[in-house]
């Protein structure tokens, strides 16, 4: 039974060991901690557990207090486990503490990673067999020491239902904001990231962390295009129109744009026509077709296609789960773990963008 069903706060126990890092354990706390029901009500309860409760290292010049132990990770309906650098990349399949992987593997509800925190859901062989993704400096390593699990070093965060992971520590702030969209929807994600002053989707790819020479000053960027294209979504945009906005050719608009992004210009503007009739399925009555026409996909077939594949459910199964969170009318059922409602990580999916 799920935490709302059961009428209760949703648990997220936040697992970290000595050497964490402070900057993803305050980031899941500012972004989970804070978030609000339409009516105000507190939607998580978050707690920081800790092998063994008591005074944690991390790898700044302060400790911090976990309260609680690992009979809460076992219990929790999430646990995130957040990064240590300085066990995280020693680890080897089977070689976490015994205790920890028993508390790890009893999870009923969802279990996440961030940045390095994926070598610990390995070693405990959560993540046998499925996709997953790293910090990119670690990547190589972590396949090396985990060939049964496909590793994507090229996203933000992999979603594979139960199982979530998530690159560098800013990526941690994506995988939270998935988080509370999947659970109750975009418009309380919006407002959380509103409240924290990140944006509900990030872009940028990895491309930006590959040594490369530094730009001539005449090479632009192809920001003022995607400013230009988002107030036109429901317009049947071209990439000739897009790369005219920022004088370039098609041809190395569309190198440049991959570049900053992760994405091709397409992809980009398919992402962005999601999210757009995801707020209109919650916020309006308006039908399929009216919905696909204003978000730019032109007919209701197309819509049903293009959202299938990006968030996993069919536009009425979204509407029917989050009907009236951007309204304000209060909270619909939520999808809780493993429903698939949210971010598939399908072609063209946001949580498949790029990297942090």
């Amino acid at each position: 039974m799920s935490a709302r069903a059961a009428g209760r706060r949703h648990v997220v126990a936040v697992l970290v060991r000595d050497g964490v890092l402070p900057m993803e354990l305050g980031l899941v706390h500012q972004l989970l901690g804070t978030a609000r029901s339409p009516s105000g009500d507190v939607l998580y309860d978050v707690r920081t557990c800790a092998p063994s409760p008591g005074r944690i290292r991390t790898d700044a010049d302060f400790p911090i207090y976990a309260e609680h132990g690992l009979d809460v990770v076992a219990a929790a309906d999430t646990v995130l486990v957040i990064a240590s650098h300085e066990s995280d990349e020693g680890l080897a399949p089977g070689g976490l503490d015994a205790a920890l992987a028993s508390a790890l593997r009893q999870v009923r509800g969802r279990v996440a990673s961030i940045c390095t925190g994926s070598f610990v859901l390995a070693a405990a062989g959560l993540l046998d067999g499925r996709r997953a993704t790293t910090h990119w400096m670690s990547a190589d390593l972590f396949a090396r020491t985990f060939p049964a699990v496909t590793v994507d070093a090229d996203v933000l965060y992999v979603d594979e239902g139960e199982v979530l992971t998530s690159a560098g520590e800013a990526a941690g702030i994506d995988l939270c904001l998935h988080l509370i969209r999947s659970d109750h929807g975009a418009a309380v994600a919006a407002e959380v990231a509103r409240r924290t002053v990140v944006p509900p989707h990030r872009e940028g790819g990895q491309a930006q962390y590959i040594q490369r020479p530094v730009p001539e000053p005449q090479l632009t960027s192809t920001s003022a295009a995607r400013s230009w294209a988002l107030p036109r979504l429901s317009e049947q945009l071209t990439l000739a129109d897009l790369a005219a906005v920022e004088s370039m050719s098609v041809r190395t608009f569309s190198r440049r744009f991959r570049e900053e992004t992760g994405l091709t210009p397409m992809q980009w503007l398919t992402q962005r026509r999601v999210d757009r009739a995801r707020e209109l399925l919650e916020s309006t009555d308006h039908t399929i077709d009216r919905v696909a026409t204003e978000a730019g996909f032109g007919t209701g077939a197309s819509l049903r296609q293009h959202f299938a594949l990006g968030v996993g459910v069919s536009p009425g199964a979204y509407r029917a789960t989050f009907r009236g969170l951007g309204a304000g009318s209060g909270l619909g059922p939520g999808a809780g773990p493993g429903t698939g409602v949210g971010p598939g990580t399908g072609p063209g999916t946001h949580s498949a963008t790029a990297r942090t």
